[in-house]
């Protein structure tokens, strides 16, 4: 006889390569009055209990002299049939037409027959001898059809050759459990994902591997954790499906979020533990309650619990709280779009699963799907279709909402809708999207606004710089737009899902839908015109930036300057951030907002501020090819600003009193052409890292105080032509990595140089006044850089100390 491992490997690789065809797990086939109270009803249970359907012909069917059509068609749609051979078996020609259909199937459809002898030998059934041979003389007296009474014969003799059970020989209980067992192992083996779920198969593989790569005798809490419409359920419930076999009790509580504030958590609780220990009317009178119940009774218990959409530590405590809640072996999956719930709830970095998104194949056989009903674009809607998949960036929502919605829709339609996702994203998507938008705090939400409008693509450390304020640092807000799926962080730079950056863009145009000069925030260069240009702008608005051009087809198109009024933005008392160019004010400005904490102004048309603007919570002043003669008269306190960037400001002649800016990191002044002096006050600047001075041409020398710049990294002389020397002291910046003085008329170079011992990159390329006696005080320096080809002077050292030291 074949094993019954055999039989259910071979069932289950015969189907394993295509979607499951049957309607039941199993068909039970046996004689009602052996075993229908016992054997069968326990086991009937015990599949039950494991999530595997199962046929039962019992009281629900109308009985009657041959086989009804409807338990035919329940043996055709089943993948197993377990056959329970009791004494009076033979004796039902219900039974033995059964299980002549049971064979049929066996042979052409490939249905896997599972016998159990219940108290009776296999020879007998074999052979029909004993209560067989009993059962077969009646039948010969009242049945005169001998092929019907032949099948009958066949089909026990060709099932008693089969592996199964005996139950003279184990114990009931035992025979349950290996039948379940092999089952499980079977309907696993032979469950694929359905064609549409594409993309499915290798992420549940994954999770799979998470899971099987765990120990069975300990309680695991495992995070599914992803932004939303990416398809962390639809994953959660493949894998359910899969292994809640595996498990003495199982529970699957779809949309925590939801249903815990619409029907509270004790809700929840109940079906939790109905679920799991198959009891119904559980009686909770309050969480605390639900808690005691779920510890005490499912503490011995190897259960499967799953939590989809949860957003709250309360829902943790009250449904999952303690790993000693469940049983050795347990499986605890949370599937959240907060990282950090997972994090507190003791979830361990390695068990956090994070979904990716679909890649281009896999997006475009989705889109086509739905589209199509295909798993390729139709000729003449290829382009448009990688349009759509472009659009929806790898996200399973967006795709199977905008393929659903072309579904048989001409071309014209096509591209209608591409031009109306541009103005008008699809709510179906956002809607989604937002549910993690609406569960932030109010600080978290404008940041979130500020980083889809202005900041994607920046560093982490410039936004939380320039958004700080005296008491606030906004690192940890940053993070918590991470852990909720809002944002990534790659490398240090903060990135967003296109679509999430278009919900933030759509939160921000409701505000004001007719008015651009009511919202918050201004990117669109059409909304920021109208807004400067007929000075509609108000209190609202926090943030204006218009992009310089990028896009390579648009390199050498010189843009039209426009001509703003002196009042642009007086009304703008709230704003922040500010980022424009291509705009002149021919009558001057009268006021810039106090809150400015960026202004990115290229070829800023005034020679100086408005008189008025008040500079101090300033972070970043970044105007290159500006106007500027001078940048502030007056007593202004510039403690946070960081950065100034007024490179080729021609006009430039005057540097500020740097005392008042005293935590500046960079001054970037390269090209300033008539700036022939830099205040003395530059030694103030203790934590500045970057000082650009190339080609400052009028330029003739440096204050002593630059030698006290203790942070300073880089310093960048080059074409300054008229500087001619450097301060004697200038070993003292120790922190100082590159030096660059090439193309000035520097001579003699202070012998000080060789104490930066950090030093890494050292140019002094085509400088006018250098001889070649300049460096000869140290030989072992001098025969390295004053080689036969002296203009190619830029060499990067490990460090010239460290050089020299090598050398002497």
């Amino acid at each position: 006889m074949a094993s019954i491992t055999s039989e259910i490997a071979s069932s289950s690789s015969s189907s394993s390569s295509s979607l499951p065809k049957w309607e039941y797990d199993v068909f039970l086939n046996f004689k009602g009055e052996d075993t229908r109270n016992n054997f069968t009803d326990h086991l009937y249970a015990a599949l039950n209990r494991k999530g595997i359907w199962t046929f039962r012909d019992d009281e629900r069917l109308e009985r009657g002299t041959t086989i009804s059509t409807e338990l035919l068609n329940a043996i055709e749609k089943s993948k197993f049939a377990i056959i329970v051979l009791s004494r009076n078996y033979a004796s039902s020609s219900w039974c033995l037409d059964e299980l002549v259909k049971i064979v049929e199937c066996k042979e052409k459809a490939g249905l896997t027959v599972l016998p159990v002898f219940y108290g009776v030998d296999p020879s007998d059934v074999r052979n029909q001898r004993g209560s067989f041979a009993e059962a077969f003389a009646k039948h010969e007296e009242l049945i005169k059809n001998e092929e019907k009474l032949q099948s009958w014969r066949a089909a026990l003799t060709q099932v008693a050759n089969l592996s199964g059970w005996d139950t003279r020989n184990e114990k009931e209980s035992t025979i349950i459990e290996d039948i379940v067992r092999k089952l499980i192992g079977g309907l696993h083996y032979s469950y694929s994902v359905r064609e549409d779920l594409v993309g499915i198969q290798s992420r549940v593989e994954e999770m799979e591997n998470l899971y099987l790569s765990m120990g069975l005798n300990d309680v695991h809490f495992i995070g599914i954790w992803g932004m939303g419409g990416i398809g962390k359920t639809t994953i959660a419930q493949i894998l359910y499906d899969r292994i809640r076999y595996h498990f003495a009790g199982s529970s699957f509580l779809e949309n925590v979020r939801e249903r815990s504030r619409n029907d509270g958590l004790v809700s929840l609780q109940k079906q939790l533990l109905s679920d799991v220990l198959f009891e119904k009317n559980i009686d909770i009178s309050n969480v605390q309650w639900g808690i005691n119940l779920i510890r005490n009774r499912l503490c011995q218990k190897r259960v499967l619990v799953i939590l989809d959409d949860v957003d709250q530590p309360k829902q943790l405590e009250a449904l999952v709280g303690k790993q000693s809640w469940f049983g050795r072996g347990s499986v605890i999956i949370i599937i959240t779009r907060n990282r950090h719930l997972l994090i507190t709830h003791e979830v361990v970095e390695e068990k956090i699963y994070k979904p990716e998104i679909l890649n281009s194949n896999e997006a475009l056989k989705l889109f086509s799907l739905k589209a199509f009903k295909q798993d390729n674009p139709l000729k003449g809607y290829e382009v448009l279709s990688k349009e759509f998949v472009y659009y929806a960036q790898g996200l399973p929502l967006a795709l199977k909402v905008l393929g659903s919605f072309m579904f048989r829709r001409h071309l014209n339609a096509w591209k209608s809708e591409l031009g109306r996702l541009k103005e008008n994203p699809e709510w179906e998507i956002l809607d989604v999207l937002r549910i993690s938008f609406d569960g932030l705090k109010k600080i978290e939400q404008k940041i979130f606004l500020d980083i889809a409008c202005f900041f994607k693509g920046m560093t982490k450390d410039r936004v939380a710089s320039i958004l700080r304020t005296p008491h606030y640092w906004p690192n940890i807000d940053i993070d918590v737009l991470e852990e909720k799926s809002l944002i990534i962080i790659s490398d240090g730079t903060l990135l967003m899902h296109d679509l999430m950056q278009e919900l933030g863009k759509e939160i921000v145009r409701c505000e004001s839908p007719n008015e651009p000069g009511g919202r918050s925030r201004l990117w669109a260069k059409e909304d920021v015109l109208h807004v400067l240009k007929d000075n509609t702008g108000t209190e609202k608005v926090e943030g204006i930036f218009i992009n310089t051009t990028s896009k390579e087809e648009d390199l050498n198109v010189e843009e039209k300057v426009e001509d703003l009024n002196a009042e642009t933005f007086s009304k703008m008392r709230n704003l922040r951030l500010l980022k424009i160019c291509n705009v002149s004010l021919p009558q001057g400005l009268i006021s810039l907002s106090s809150d400015l904490r960026l202004m990115d102004w290229p070829e800023y048309p005034l020679k100086s501020m408005p008189k008025n603007f008040n500079p101090n919570k300033l972070v970043e002043l970044i105007m290159p090819r500006s106007r500027i003669k001078q940048l502030w008269e007056g007593n202004w306190s510039l403690e946070w600003l960081r950065i100034i960037d007024l490179s080729d400001s021609r006009e430039l002649i005057k540097t500020l009193d740097f005392s008042r800016v005293p935590n500046l990191e960079k001054l970037i002044l390269k090209g300033c052409t008539k700036l022939s002096k830099i205040d003395s006050s530059l030694g103030d600047l203790k934590h500045l890292i970057l000082l650009d001075l190339t080609n400052c041409k009028n330029l003739s020398s440096l204050p002593r105080a630059i030698c006290s710049l203790t942070s300073l990294k880089t310093l960048t002389l080059s074409g300054c032509l008229k500087l001619d020397n450097m301060p004697m002291n200038l070993g003292n910046l120790e922190g100082l990595e590159k030096l660059d003085v090439s193309g000035t008329a520097i001579r003699d170079p202070p012998s000080s140089i060789f104490c930066l011992k950090n030093l890494k990159i050292l140019s002094f390329q085509g400088c006018n006044g250098l001889s070649s006696k300049s460096w000869s005080w140290k030989k072992p320096l001098n025969f390295l850089l004053m080689t036969k080809t002296p203009d190619l002077m830029g060499l990067v050292l490990p460090s010239v100390s460290a050089l020299i030291n090598c050398l002497i």
